[in-house]
């Protein structure tokens, strides 16, 4: 089903080179029990955020909404055909704060088998396994879905994509999916810009994981204001092949088509900060380049 650097969307397998500007971390829909009354589930003002998208020069949109959150992978790929965008489509799982409670009783097994049949069908595929984790540390319920998670990257080669609770715990996570043989340069570390601690960082970077600032398509206050100095600091000590952006829009009031930036924001003001110390070649390297390695099925 895959060829050499082939990236899977909502609507079959594209060569990675086709991705163009690339939103990394995002949603267009999403229902959770932990934002109540913010759900996006209003087909109308997904393909209106999205056309938005398309109108700022972007090309694709990286969902990372998983399995159980309101994902809708028909009508992303409705979305998809209707405004030529290409759309990942995450499988996975969340912190079990987002899900059912029967969730916490689903084995790695059982988890990982559910994860492949998403990434292998042959409507709406996924093209992702988007894992939640804690705050500072890994429950029971992350480690069975970072198990999981290893088991459908080494029988598919899709990458894993992590929310990083408040960009915490991105060393204990690289050490569990380590020990599960899932090879840092085919993971995603989501959330890195709320933890803005320089060393700790520079450790993940080393790393060789791809570095993913998500949020400016709401306020993140107490962080925000560092993104565009940690992105630098990212550059200027040789990391720059290694840093993503997404807007991860999770509310309704987030969007464009309501009152926030959403997601054309990231490719508008966001830019504008971010080119402003390091120009526009290296947001060229952020937004195509990147995202076309860190997408791309890497099959053993």
């Amino acid at each position: 089903m895959n060829h050499p650097a082939s990236v899977r969307t909502v609507l079959g397998d594209i060569n990675s080179d086709q991705l163009g500007a690339t939103n990394s971390h995002d949603h267009l829909f999403l229902r959770t029990p932990a934002l109540p009354g913010q759900e996006l589930d209003d087909v109308g003002a997904a393909t209106a955020e999205a056309q938005a998208f398309a109108a700022a020069g972007g090309r694709t949109i990286v969902q990372w909404t998983p399995r159980g959150l309101g994902r809708r992978r028909a009508d992303l790929a409705a979305i998809a055909a209707a405004t030529g965008l290409h759309i990942v489509v995450a499988t996975g799982r969340h912190r079990a704060m987002h899900h059912d409670p029967e969730e916490a009783n689903r084995t790695a097994d059982d988890l990982a088998r559910l994860i492949v049949a998403d990434i292998t069908s042959t409507t709406h595929p996924c093209g992702l396994v988007k894992i939640g984790t804690g705050y500072h540390h890994l429950d029971t319920f992350e480690r069975v879905s970072l198990e999981a998670a290893a088991a459908a990257h080494t029988l598919t080669g899709t990458p894993v994509a992590i929310h990083l609770e408040l960009g915490s715990a991105g060393d204990l996570v690289l050490a569990e999916l380590s020990k599960n043989s899932i090879p840092p340069t085919s993971t995603v570390l989501g959330h890195v810009g709320r933890n803005p601690d320089d060393g700790y960082l520079l450790e993940l970077a080393s790393s060789g994981a791809f570095l993913c600032f998500d949020g400016p398509s709401r306020a993140n206050h107490p962080t925000d204001w560092r993104t565009p100095a940690l992105i630098e600091l990212l550059a200027t000590r040789g990391h720059l092949h290694q840093v993503l952006v997404g807007g991860d829009t999770t509310t309704a009031a987030a969007r464009s088509v309501t009152s926030g930036p959403g997601m054309p924001g990231v490719l508008q003001h966001f830019r504008n900060t971010v080119t402003q110390r390091i120009g526009d070649e290296a947001w060229e390297t952020i937004t195509v380049a990147n995202p076309a390695r860190a997408l791309t099925l890497r099959p053993r």
